[in-house]
């Protein structure tokens, strides 16, 4: 990744205290990071934000913690985008459950990295993550492979969610992201985060196959 040299704010949710400390202690370290506060839960974390951040301020980025007590990384990460869509949030975990993976990411997570990671590697998700660019290793990556693949089975159908099927069919019609933000009155990036969904539950490379896809299926507005 290339050098960045813009300093991001940064909240922490973990609900081990030193957890929270060490990753303070070395994101402290790195002047492209600047930890702006901390939290020891989902539901705390929600509250911070709703009450207008930490000192006045919205983090840029949230490194959070999945399995936590009152509310897990999953809703928090889903309560903390509504409040402020433009955060990016990445899942910190010892957890690779296939279910898990896909929840968090169908939350908004940019995304899921395992708490075994490199501190290198860690740094590359974040920075990844400013940029709206998912970062993932190959076993997580497989992980939400199967768990789609597994809820397409449990669902008996093509697996796609409502929301889903109306961002496919808004694509089949041309519409842009930013378009079809507007029309079902959601934000760009959880535009984005459905298209993501989308071309992995088709099976396709690029929005041209996923349009061709809607109309293969008939599902194609008249």
């Amino acid at each position: 990744m290339t050098a960045d040299n813009q300093c991001y704010s940064v909240l922490i949710v973990d609900d081990h205290a030193m957890v929270r400390a060490g990753l303070k202690t070395y994101l402290s370290l790195d002047s492209r990071f600047e930890v702006i506060g901390e939290a020891g839960s989902g539901a705390e974390a929600v509250k911070a934000l709703a009450r207008g951040g930490y000192g006045g301020r919205m983090p840029d980025l949230v490194l959070m913690d999945l399995m936590m007590p009152e509310m897990d990384g999953v809703e928090a990460t889903r309560r903390l985008l509504e409040i402020e869509p433009s955060l990016r949030i990445v899942i910190l975990t010892s957890f690779l459950e296939d279910d898990k993976v896909v929840e968090a990411i169908e939350a908004g997570a940019v995304s899921y990295v395992l708490k075994s990671v490199s501190a290198d590697e860690l740094i590359y998700a974040l920075l990844g993550a400013a940029r709206s660019m998912p970062v993932m290793s190959g076993e997580v990556s497989q992980a939400l492979a199967r768990g789609l693949r597994q809820r397409t089975v449990d669902e008996g159908g093509d697996g796609l969610t409502d929301r889903e099927r109306e961002v496919l069919l808004l694509i089949a019609e041309g519409k842009s992201n930013k378009e079809i933000g507007e029309e079902l009155h959601i934000s760009v990036k959880t535009v984005k985060t459905h298209v993501s969904n989308l071309l992995m539950k088709c099976e396709v490379e690029d929005r041209t196959q996923l349009a061709i896809y809607a109309h293969r299926k008939g599902w194609v507005r008249s």
